[in-house]
């Protein structure tokens, strides 16, 4: 596999498999009281991290390197202060990464050096992807650690009992099962 095969192949997993996966298992077990719980005022709820992933996917991916239009509101994804509950929103966003899938799934590797112009920014439709990948892990981190704050020992993303951290968050089975 080509070296922008695998980039392609590797963030299709991250955004489409695993982050969701973590993100579902998170906001599953956090009491629905705390979707919307900020520790101050300029802190983000699990509710705004959830509205601010779906719409940078949206953004960058769907609008920017897919064509799309541009409809973001990027303030009002912070400004929320309630609203849906956690199901609902989860599937927004799964909604969402699925449109995003649908535009990476069909990019070639030639297209990857492409460059586009997103939230003010000249890039290549690389690093387009790249910054959605890592932004997404990091608001991931962010929302495991108050579902684990508020709902102590009941995440559990990798089984070590064997002594080789084999992932939960698959339904058991390795990633290239």
């Amino acid at each position: 596999m080509s070296i922008a095969a695998t980039f392609l192949a590797r963030s299709r997993y991250y955004l489409c498999t695993e982050y969701p996966a973590k993100i579902r298992a998170a906001v599953t077990v956090l009491p629905p009281e705390r979707l919307w719980w900020r520790p101050h005022e300029q802190a983000n709820s699990v509710g705004n991290l959830l509205l601010h992933l779906a719409g940078n996917v949206r953004q960058w991916i769907v609008a920017g390197v897919g064509g799309h239009p541009d409809v973001r509101r990027r303030d009002l994804e912070f400004a929320a202060r309630g609203g849906a509950e956690a199901e609902e929103m989860l599937a927004g966003l799964e909604a969402t990464i699925r449109e995003a899938d649908s535009v990476i799934v069909q990019l070639l590797p030639s297209e990857l050096l492409q460059r586009r112009v997103i939230q003010g920014r000249d890039l290549t439709v690389l690093e387009a992807i790249y910054h959605v990948v890592e932004h997404f892990s990091g608001h991931t981190g962010q929302i495991v650690w108050i579902a684990k704050m508020f709902a102590p020992e009941k995440i559990r993303f990798y089984d070590d009992s064997e002594g080789v951290a084999k992932p939960t968050f698959l339904g058991g089975r390795w990633e290239g099962q």
